[in-house]
């Protein structure tokens, strides 16, 4: 693990950002949210760094718009995606700069940021809390069993991804200097869209008027590709977050049901009231992976799994 962020930092996600900005489906500008296969993926080496210039099929596109338009319609919601494929460049988007609460799927990106200003030593370390902790913070079913001990900074990132757990978030956002240093980190990546203000449980709810605790569908696959597939963390950072996203928990009914057979999902789901989201490296047989983020909102009622996953079947059909 690296104590400090690399330069290159940015650079990097522009050229992520390039191939996932494309083509934006939908008319962008909407308010922020209202109230498979299993395994671990193939190896993404520094080669699979962005490189691919961005190209749509216009006919795919079209065939994507019509699929989640009727899903809009079907479940009362705002559909946001963003999809590249890392190894030819293809892109898919729908809605894809609209903001969207993203709810815990943000988990993965505190992990990224964790791994990147530690060194192995750091991550040993570990962190105590209290009970009260927990009770603030809502579900936490790792941490709730280690009031007494603690944990790790390793094994509280992994419960952060693997079992969404909202103390062990609080807990690595503490480490990394809270909500604000995490944004920062995010805009040294090359990020200036996603906006990082609240820990859990504030984070799930949305404010009127502000973008606080909101992305966009591009800028949330622009951010994973970078960390999870190019080479904005070093080597075995990228290796350690792919796993624990390899293992999560919470994601069995969302791209990972929608992906073809034979396909490999790492991903960080997140879900609050009517929002719904799922963020993941796909990787087919053979093949560079397929960076995809799906973003949902229903108005006026609970999210729907079913959502998610029928969308992420209608994009990553395009790949096939």
């Amino acid at each position: 693990m690296t104590p400090t962020r690399r330069p290159h930092h940015a650079a990097v996600l522009a050229l992520a950002l390039a191939g996932v900005t494309a083509v934006a489906g939908c008319a962008a500008g909407g308010a922020p949210a209202g109230a498979g296969t299993s395994g671990a993926p193939a190896s993404a080496s520094a080669s699979a760094s962005p490189s691919a210039a961005p190209t749509t099929d216009p006919a795919a596109q079209a065939r994507v718009d019509a699929a989640l338009a009727a899903l809009e319609a079907e479940f009362d919601a705002r559909v946001g995606v963003s999809a590249v494929d890392t190894g030819d460049g293809r892109s898919i988007g729908h809605r894809a700069d609209e903001r969207f609460l993203y709810a815990s799927s943000l988990k993965a990106l505190a992990a990224a940021a964790l791994l990147d200003v530690t060194t192995a030593d750091d991550l040993a370390e570990r962190a105590t809390w209290t009970s009260a902790d927990v009770a603030a913070a809502g579900y936490s079913p790792v941490t709730e069993l280690h009031v007494v001990g603690g944990l790790s900074y390793a094994e509280l990132a992994e419960a952060a991804v693997r079992k969404s757990d909202n103390t062990a978030l609080n807990l690595v956002l503490d480490r990394v200097g809270g909500p604000a240093a995490l944004d920062a980190w995010l805009t040294d990546l090359g990020d200036d869209e996603t906006e990082v203000v609240d820990q859990e449980p504030e984070l799930n709810r949305p404010t009127a008027g502000s973008d606080a605790n909101t992305t966009t569908p591009a800028a949330s696959t622009a951010d994973l590709r970078a960390v999870a597939v190019g080479d904005a963390l070093a080597a075995d950072d990228r290796a350690q977050l792919l796993d624990w996203m390899s293992g999560n928990a919470t994601g069995d009914a969302l791209v990972r049901a929608g992906a073809p057979d034979g396909w490999v999902v790492a991903d960080k789901s997140g879900g609050a009231g009517g929002v719904r989201n799922d963020v993941a490296v796909v990787t087919p047989p053979g093949r560079e992976p397929i960076v995809l983020s799906v973003l949902t909102a229903r108005n006026d009622a609970d999210y729907d799994d079913a959502l998610v996953a029928r969308a992420a079947a209608a994009v990553l059909a395009e790949f096939e």
